[in-house]
């Protein structure tokens, strides 16, 4: 035992019953992990999913040759261990921590689930020398192996050209829908609607500090505002546009941010220097928000830059004119 930690046992600790009993209970958390991801992909990537059930299905096939092997060698009772029981042992995430990532991030982590379980029986196996161990322990490294290559083959039967561009675009739209368009909308917000506050107490004061304080009491108010009237707008459940709170966080902080982009300029002392290169900022801001929408909102160029540049031109002139009356 580990002292001070007694419910932690280092694995150089354990017995020939105890690492299959280990390695049974991983194969059963695997099968329900990949299981997991399977139903959280189904509806939008029917495709992936099978090839996750697939997965599971050898999980399971490997859990029962296992159990097999120790009512040979231990007789029916399997001693309780888990991955959180031994110091040292590779770990997973949390399923819900992974599945609200995408179906990239999932078949990522899918991938590095099966290299840390075959590195960490390949580690083992050179550590001890008992030889039934150590062949034991090189089993389950080529069962992980295995693993790897199987998840290969199940994507090429499961997943052939046309599924996976179908899927590509789902997943695009997805992302767009959940984290591009609301903080587009955040970041235009934040550029165009402080531009008048900023500009009108820069004309109307000359005074740095102070306007940097206005763009930074508009910038965070309207980045509050902002995500709150995104999270609680649509739940997308029907809208299919995801969490509300990613959303949100995406509206909220890039409207902050499109804000504090030309209010951080007023920090500098001098009034001029710092208006000069607030200006360049907004412009740079500008044309920002116009490449953004023909990139990813598929709004052609010239069209998108029209909008947003003179829109924003206007309210810039409206608060210079204000603040200079």
């Amino acid at each position: 035992m580990i002292p001070g930690v007694s419910s932690r046992r280092r694995f150089s600790d354990l017995s020939e019953q105890e690492i299959l009993a280990l390695a049974i209970s991983s194969e059963e958390d695997d099968a329900r992990i990949y299981r997991s991801y399977a139903e959280r992909l189904r509806p939008d990537f029917p495709d992936t999913a099978k090839v996750f059930d697939g997965m599971a299905e050898e999980e399971d096939g490997h859990r029962q040759s296992l159990i097999d092997l120790h009512k040979a060698r231990f007789g029916d009772v399997i001693p309780l261990i888990r991955r959180e029981h031994v110091a040292g042992f590779y770990a997973r995430r949390p399923v819900w921590l992974v599945e609200n990532l995408g179906i990239n991030r999932i078949r990522a982590e899918a991938e590095m689930m099966e290299r840390d379980a075959e590195a960490f029986y390949l580690k083992a196996a050179q550590r001890t020398s008992d030889a039934a161990t150590r062949k034991l322990l090189g089993d389950l490294a080529a069962a992980e192996a295995g693993h790897q290559d199987r998840a290969g083959e199940l994507e090429h039967a499961h997943l052939d050209e046309e599924a996976r561009d179908t899927e590509a675009e789902v997943s695009k739209r997805q992302f767009v829908l959940t984290w591009v368009q609301p903080g587009l909308a955040g970041l235009m917000d934040g550029s165009v609607s402080t531009l008048a506050p900023i500009f009108a107490t820069a004309f109307a004061t000359q005074d740095t500090w102070t306007t940097f304080l206005v763009g930074l009491a508009a910038s965070v108010g309207a980045g509050i505002s902002m995500g709150f009237t995104e999270a609680a707008s649509d739940d997308g459940e029907l809208s299919g546009r995801g969490s509300p709170l990613k959303r949100g966080f995406a509206s909220g902080i890039m409207t902050t941010v499109g804000g504090l982009g030309h209010a951080l300029p007023y920090l500098i002392p001098d009034f001029w220097t710092a208006t000069i290169i607030a200006i360049f900022v907004v412009f740079v801001e500008l044309w920002a928000i116009a490449w953004i929408q023909n990139k990813f909102m598929e709004t052609p160029f010239f069209r998108a830059a029209f909008q947003v540049v003179l829109g924003g031109a206007l309210v810039f002139a409206a608060g210079v004119l204000i603040g200079s009356g």
